[in-house]
């Protein structure tokens, strides 16, 4: 009776948090070069853990409690390069269980301070292929849970509704001059909100494609095109929390329409070309993906095509002043981004 009730007691926290969070804005971005195309995104940012993690990691939470996968105590270990470790340490603190986070030396110096903000610890490693080994050994090692977000992040959310990001989509796009977006553009790193974008988009039968973009050093796009899924990569992604050096078991190419691979260099000189028509600092991998989204446009504007595209802002630029926003570090981890800020200026 005493672990049934403090599960009782844990899902009903974590719901309890849901109803406090408002559902997150749907910002428009008004391009007057881009006349009949309507672009918007969605701020995943203002959650509590300010990303679009957030819903990850509630998620995760409730599937692990309802498997019967968490009691009083039980350690939880994640594999994750910054955001979803900090999501999953502030739900982690909410019901009172320990929380460490496997990550790569090279992540950014604000994500492991949030983490360590919530209660959790960073277990640091040399690079982001020893990331899963070594957390399934943590988990062993501490009798402990290992929440694994790769295999479970397309399995966890509910695709079909209940509160899902594809939803909430479409519910806030009913009163635009384009109710049904013509394509919803969305970056990859787990897999699981593509697949949560693509099945819903199945399920309601609705004329939306869904496009992934995918970073440099990923093996996502290489994975869609070919079909193998014993492709590796040596580098990590430079664009923190996107990209993977293998195929996760929760990306599912079937629900995407088409993939693109963008450049690094591209994706930042996005990212500094939003804020700066946001006036607010974005993540490097709403770069990327609003660089898809503008490739998309050209494209309809070509063609002389009406319609709207919806996209994400996954998180705040704040978690990158260090590396992201700063020329130096770009220049050296990057290199020249020029080219890219040249091609955007059509877009002024």
């Amino acid at each position: 009776m005493a672990l049934l009730t403090w599960r009782n007691q844990a899902i009903q926290a974590i719901t309890a948090d849901l109803q406090r969070s408002a559902e997150t804005h749907l910002i428009k971005l008004n391009l007057p070069a881009l006349t009949g195309i309507d672009i918007y995104l969605k701020d995943e940012s203002t959650h509590p853990t300010g990303s679009l993690k957030h819903r990850l990691a509630r998620s995760l939470f409730l599937y692990a409690l309802c498997n019967g996968w968490l009691k009083p105590n039980t350690p939880i270990i994640e594999a994750s390069s910054g955001s979803t470790a900090v999501s999953e340490a502030y739900f982690a603190q909410l019901i009172g269980l320990p929380f460490i986070a496997v990550m790569a030396k090279s992540t950014a110096a604000k994500k492991i301070a949030e983490i360590e903000f919530y209660g959790g610890q960073a277990h640091l490693v040399d690079s982001t292929d020893q990331i899963y080994a070594t957390a399934q050994a943590l988990a062993q090692q501490l009798n402990g849970h290992y929440m694994d977000q790769f295999t479970y992040a397309e399995r966890a959310t509910d695709w079909r509704g209940n509160n899902n990001i594809a939803e909430a989509i479409f519910q806030q796009m009913r009163a635009e001059p384009h109710p049904v977006p013509r394509h919803i553009v969305m970056s990859a790193g787990t897999g699981g909100t593509s697949a949560t974008l693509g099945r819903y988009i199945r399920y309601r039968q609705v004329d939306t494609q869904l496009t992934v973009v995918d970073p440099e050093n990923s093996v996502f796009f290489r994975h869609f095109q070919t079909g193998e899924r014993d492709l590796k990569s040596s580098k990590a992604s430079r664009i923190e929390g996107i990209g993977r050096p293998r195929v996760e078991p929760s990306f599912i190419p079937s629900v995407i329409d088409r993939m693109r691979s963008v450049p690094d260099a591209a994706s930042i000189a996005t990212m500094l070309w939003l804020a700066n028509k946001l006036n607010r600092k974005v993540g490097p991998s709403t770069g990327t993906n609003v660089y898809g989204v503008l490739k998309l446009a050209r494209k309809m504007r070509k063609k002389q095509q009406k319609g709207a595209i919806v996209s994400l802002i996954c998180d705040s630029g704040d978690r990158y002043l260090d590396t992201c926003y700063q020329p130096h570090w770009v220049a050296q981890q990057i290199g020249s981004i020029s080219q890219y800020q040249d091609w955007l200026t059509q877009f002024e």
